[in-house]
């Protein structure tokens, strides 16, 4: 299988993660190269997003699952100023490294398996469609197939220096409302409660929640506020990104948030939350997956590393139902959603061998 050329082909099929016919184009090529490998299809249906595609492979037990997801962050349009380009050996453009290249080594792998020793137990390879704005419509369908799995391998891409990550903090966001009091900013200022006064008051506030020691950041990302100048706002709204790195750190922060007070009189606060993905700690279940697979790459003369990253996953989804996940497994590079963004070419032939050894010897 020629990876780049494959490559070339995935990210040439622009695919936001709001274009459901955009994602649905990846998805057929998904389809259309799995079945070549001789798997048995499924493709769910989905309304709100793209359709999520389910290859397998082999049978009996013990199953291997594969995850990747098809979309990106890049809008229609960006290949024309990021074209797909190789340079020094690296390879460019928009959703290469996140994480279209995970896709093309998923498949490589499944090929080199088949050519070796042939797969001997069952394999799944789910390409979701909506990774990049927190899985609503696929999580569901991850935990289901990763519940009936042995393994989880994550085509997430590695760190730069092909570690992979074997922790991962959890994410969330607060929601702030605060409510204050209208009035004309000149003629009845007194009269009036300053909703964006408050919430600035409550930023602060927030703000100094964060404890790097413990892995905790809260970040105040989007605020607004007001309707035009000479009026005292009324309303105010903040929206707060959350990361934690321990198991019970989001509900901690629930609650003081949730016991935050309003600074003027007159004004009130409504504060809502989710966790949209928990931590994935290095415990000691993921030191033991970790430890048999760097004995598999040993074998075939590949040294992993461990890292982690401040960033969520589907893998975070897997972890949480104490399954034995591997993360990071796909191509690295850097600069990932961005127009930066490039794979080490050499990497997809590296982690394609890694992971059909993972497939055949686990």
């Amino acid at each position: 299988m020629d990876m780049v050329s494959l490559l070339k082909q995935f990210v040439e099929i622009e695919s936001p993660t709001s274009d459901k016919a955009a994602v649905d184009r990846v998805g057929k090529l998904v389809a259309e190269q799995a079945e070549a490998l001789d798997a048995q299809i499924e493709i769910v249906s989905v309304d709100q997003a793209g359709d999520h595609v389910v290859a397998r492979w082999g049978a009996g037990n013990g199953t291997i699952l594969i995850l990747c997801h098809m979309d990106t962050v890049f809008p229609l349009g960006t290949l024309a100023k990021m074209p797909f380009r190789e340079a020094e050996g690296k390879l460019f453009g928009p959703g290469v490294l996140d994480m279209k290249a995970g896709i093309v080594i998923s498949l490589a792998a499944i090929a080199k398996a088949q050519s070796k020793a042939g797969i001997k137990r069952p394999v799944t390879l789910l390409c979701t469609s909506d990774e990049e704005t927190g899985s609503q419509t696929s999580d569901a369908l991850i935990k289901k197939l990763a519940q009936d799995s042995e393994l989880v391998l994550v085509m997430e891409s590695g760190l730069l220096d092909g570690s992979l990550k074997t922790w991962r903090k959890g994410v969330g966001e607060f929601l702030i409302k605060v409510k204050g009091r209208a009035a004309h900013a000149g003629g009845a200022h007194a009269e009036g409660r300053n909703a964006i006064e408050e919430l600035a008051h409550q930023v602060i506030a927030i703000q100094k929640m964060t404890d790097y020691e413990k892995g905790i950041t809260l970040s105040v990302g989007v605020i607004s506020g007001g309707t035009v100048l000479n009026v005292v706002p009324e309303e105010s709204v903040a929206r707060v990104d959350v990361r934690v790195m321990k198991p019970g750190e989001w509900e901690r922060l629930l609650a003081e948030m949730q016991a935050l007070k309003p600074i003027l009189e007159g004004t009130s606060l409504e504060i809502s939350g989710d966790l949209n993905r928990p931590p994935m700690p290095f415990d000691e279940l993921a030191k033991s997956t970790f430890g048999k697979a760097k004995l598999i790459a040993a074998d075939i003369g590949i040294e992993l590393k461990a890292g982690g990253s401040g960033g969520g996953s589907d893998a975070n989804f897997v972890a949480q139902l104490g399954i034995p996940v591997l993360d990071g497994l796909g191509a690295y590079g850097d600069g990932y959603h961005s127009a930066r963004e490039f794979i080490f070419t050499d990497s997809l032939s590296e982690r394609s061998n890694l992971l059909a050894a993972l497939i055949t010897t686990w």
